[in-house]
């Protein structure tokens, strides 16, 4: 039997395990930044306004002589975290914390890549993370990636003490740097550097390489072995090999 002080310090070291594992997933899903599709299956089935994204906090505007490595991008806020946006490449549609509608280019794989995979997490809620991976991620590890979220999601709302459904908190992780490890018309594979904070407190670059795959029309995210982003994941001492974002370096 656990005490009440074990229970709680067991509950402690997953929530801080989860943080970092929520860092390290939303580096793959938001980085590399050129290349491929992702998948336009609209989750609403509806077409909706893309919200109107913002310049990052402390970055100034992009310069629109960006070029293919200096792409122009623009920063919408999700959930504390700063998401890329392209007005050509996607995504095009964004609606109830949702994001789809990518083009047919290495940029947009790109951005399918950072935000799908940043919507894949738990912490958002079922209502986010459930028909990100429904509709948007495929692979024979897809159904242990949804049951893991809603494991995980469990634990975060009882520590976080919030409402059956609601964001279990916010997202500190900053999206820093990507490179493109493999393209064809078909497949992408992007390593995305994100910044987030370690369980000792200390900054930690961790960098996780996702796959994506061209089906039904667009890009989709391969989910992570065993539905684990961690299994894809590593750290970085440097961006040394890696391209910064526009704007974040």
């Amino acid at each position: 039997m656990f005490t009440r002080a074990a229970r709680r310090r067991r509950r402690w070291r997953r929530r801080r395990r989860l943080a970092l594992l929520l860092a390290i997933a939303l580096a793959a899903v938001i980085g590399a930044q050129h290349y491929a599709r992702f998948h336009s299956v609209s989750p609403a089935r509806t077409a909706a306004t893309p919200a109107e994204p913002r310049t990052a906090v402390g970055t100034p505007p992009p310069k629109a002589a960006a070029g293919p490595d200096r792409p122009v991008l623009r920063w919408a806020d999700f959930h504390g975290i700063e998401l890329p946006v392209s007005a050509q490449d996607g995504p095009l549609h964004m609606h109830n914390g949702l994001a789809w509608g990518f083009t047919d280019t290495p940029l947009g794989a790109v951005l399918a890549a950072v935000n799908i995979g940043v919507r894949t997490a738990a912490q958002w809620g079922p209502r986010i993370y459930q028909p990100t991976i429904t509709y948007e991620v495929t692979g024979p590890d897809a159904h242990a990636l949804l049951a893991a979220d809603d494991s995980d999601y469990a634990a975060l709302r009882d520590a976080a003490h919030v409402a059956p459904g609601q964001p279990a908190g916010r997202g500190y992780a900053v999206e820093a740097a990507y490179r493109l490890a493999a393209y064809a018309p078909r497949a992408a594979t992007v390593d995305v550097v994100s910044e987030g904070p370690a369980s000792n407190g200390t900054t930690v670059l961790a960098v996780t390489r996702m796959q994506l795959v061209w089906q039904g029309g667009d890009w989709r995210v391969i989910a992570p072995p065993d539905g684990t982003w961690a299994s894809s994941a590593t750290t970085a001492s440097s961006l040394t090999g890696y391209t910064a974002f526009p704007n974040e370096r």
